[in-house]
């Protein structure tokens, strides 16, 4: 993710400390002095990694329903025998490992639903993976609960992510608008090169959005950025990458709270307020300008500063002239509508 390689090493290495090889460890959850099956078996096993604005998974399910079954029996052994494997486990609530490793499967993601973007995508597509992975899901809920408690639910967490859905494109429009017409501050020309080496708007995400306005040719994608962006950039990217991931993952993990109260609707609410404001802001300031006869040059801290010139994009600029990341990565081909492959220099 480019909030990620468009920054130097040490601003990410919480990053890296789960998104290399922890993932592929068996020690990462059995841990390496103890190596016991019981320990890999508690739902804290999985906190180290699986918590955070952009994954709440810990959160939504330590205060949700299931978490609090969990939190007051865990020191049961007639409600959590730790020594009988999963396949045989008689909990009276459910771990994280017993949804989603369900009798010792462990492919953690066979029993997720993680549909595209942390369900930040319309929850329910009609594909048919999505309906695989949804019965898949209901019937792990099955084993405690009805096929109608199970199917409600997943409807519940449909609607919600459906509703966010609304703000987010809302909030996004508003956004790309007053970069359109060249009243964002600042605009994407303005700013350092970004992540690929260009001037690419950050929210312009995909091949499909090719609009010269936003800067990069065709096939080139912009990608979140949490840096050396705009504010109303930020903000947009707070809604959807932090906000609806709670909304998400609460009404998925029987957390209410989060998915409404703790910013999770009701911060998505907040933002899209603020981005409204800020946008009205901005095209009043611009009508001024325009009537007076003012030529606003940016600020020359968005483009240069001791901390933004160890960013990848300066770096590729100045080590690597003339080429972007498009061009220097080995297969591209996930960021083009027509799969080209781009060769090496």
């Amino acid at each position: 993710c480019a909030w990620s390689i468009e920054r130097p090493p040490g601003d990410t290495a919480g990053c890296t400390f789960c998104h290399t090889s922890p993932e592929e460890r068996c020690s990462t959850c059995h841990q390496r002095h103890q190596f016991d099956p019981k320990v890999a078996r508690k739902s804290e096993q999985c906190k180290t990694c699986h918590w955070g604005k952009d994954h709440r998974d810990w959160e939504a399910y330590n205060i949700g329903l299931h978490g609090t079954v969990y939190q007051v029996n865990k020191w049961d052994p007639k409600q959590f025998d730790w020594t009988k494997k999963l396949a045989d486990a008689d909990y009276v609530g459910p771990t994280c490992q017993y949804c989603h490793m369900r009798g010792g499967h462990h492919n953690v993601q066979r029993f997720s639903t993680v549909y595209a973007s942390m369900g930040m995508s319309m929850a329910d597509r009609g594909a048919p993976i999505w309906k695989e992975k949804r019965e898949r899901w209901g019937s792990v809920c099955d084993d405690c609960h009805s096929p109608r408690f199970a199917k409600e639910n997943l409807q519940a967490m449909d609607e919600s992510v459906k509703d966010a859905g609304l703000k987010y494109r809302e909030t996004f429009q508003i956004a790309a608008d007053l970069v359109k017409d060249g009243v964002a501050d600042p605009m994407p020309k303005d700013l350092c090169p970004d992540w690929s080496g260009q001037h690419v708007w950050s929210l312009k995400i995909g091949a499909y959005h090719d609009e010269p306005a936003f800067g990069g040719k065709a096939g080139e994608s912009g990608e979140f950025r949490m840096s050396n962006c705009s504010d109303i950039e930020r903000l947009c990217f707070e809604s959807v990458g932090y906000f609806q991931t709670y909304i998400y993952k609460g009404m998925a993990h029987g957390s209410w709270n989060d998915a409404t109260y703790s910013d999770g609707s009701f911060g998505m609410d907040r933002w899209l307020v603020n981005v409204k404001q800020d946008a009205s802001q901005a095209r009043r300031l611009a009508a001024i300008e325009k009537k007076v006869g003012i030529t606003w040059v940016p600020e020359s801290f968005w483009k240069t500063g001791e901390w933004l010139d160890q960013l990848t994009g300066p770096y590729i600029v100045k080590n690597r002239p003339g080429k972007t990341i498009f061009d220097l990565c080995p297969d591209p081909g996930w960021l083009s509508s027509n799969g080209r492959r781009a060769k090496l220099a």
